[in-house]
């Protein structure tokens, strides 16, 4: 087993706060090359298993190293992040129980702030946009809402445009997993929990099947997995306010098919 820290944590260096998706693949390649070294490692039959972003990192690498020998994309989204954000805000939104007006409403807004970053090569210029959106999207909140509109203060809007404009989320939002599938050439099993609500399994399965085919790639295992959430536990709803009360860690039935899968191509 290699485990090593993330960027800035212990004796690794760089800046984690600062870093991209794009920088971790980075990190994780620079293991899969040092594990390609070991004597007791067959270097021909390392691959990479990825979960949530390192569903998106792993067809990164392989995208740029043939040396891979195969590809696991655990809950790992297909189509690129502002998707994936939308559809996540949805799906909670109706979990939450809220209304179909009020739904509609958070989904323009969130759109409306996705679009902004999509059309920002600025970090600088994109704070004042998203800024000044949010103080928009505030003034047109009925008088009767104070409420609502408390929770909108100078506080509030500034951590909310930190966030969305940082390097890491910046990223996300912009990048396409579809664009590296595309170029993945070795074996690629891609499942995602039917519950997820994260990564919702129709969307993400038949984009990243939809990429590998239009780069050529015949070998491919996707698979939606019955009754499990984004941490491919069995749940009641799917919702992440589930995860923590759940004791089970990774149902033994998605580990066997993750098991037999690779053992198929490394024996």
């Amino acid at each position: 087993v290699l485990r090593f820290d993330d960027r800035g944590t212990a004796a690794s260096t760089g800046n984690f706060h600062t870093a991209t998706s794009h920088d971790f693949s980075k990190d994780a390649e620079a293991a899969f090359k040092y594990l390609q070294t070991r004597e007791e490692v067959n270097r021909e039959k390392i691959g990479l298993i990825g979960h949530s972003e390192g569903g998106i990192i792993a067809p990164m690498i392989a995208a740029r190293n043939r040396e891979v020998a195969f590809v696991v994309s655990l809950a790992g989204s297909g189509v690129r992040g502002d998707r994936v954000l939308l559809m996540q805000q949805e799906l909670a939104a109706k979990a939450s129980g809220a209304s179909e007006e009020d739904r509609k409403q958070g989904e323009g807004v969130n759109a409306a702030l996705l679009d902004i970053v999509l059309q920002s090569n600025d970090t600088e210029q994109l704070k004042t946009a998203l800024t000044g959106y949010l103080k928009q999207v505030v003034r047109s909140i009925p008088d009767t809402s104070e409420k609502i509109k408390a929770m909108y203060d100078e506080n509030f809007i500034a951590s909310r445009v930190e966030w969305i404009a940082s390097p890491w989320m910046q990223y996300f939002i912009k990048h396409d997993p579809a664009s590296m599938f595309e170029k993945v050439s070795c074996p690629v099993l891609a499942i995602i929990g039917e519950k997820d609500m994260q990564v919702p399994a129709k969307m993400n399965l038949e984009a990243i099947k939809a990429a590998l085919d239009k780069g050529g790639n015949k070998q491919v295992t996707a698979k939606e997995i019955p009754g499990l959430n984004h941490l491919f536990q069995e749940c009641n709803t799917g919702s992440p306010a589930e995860y923590a009360s759940i004791e089970q860690t990774f149902s033994p039935v998605a580990l066997d098919e993750l098991l037999k899968w690779i053992k198929a191509r490394v024996e």
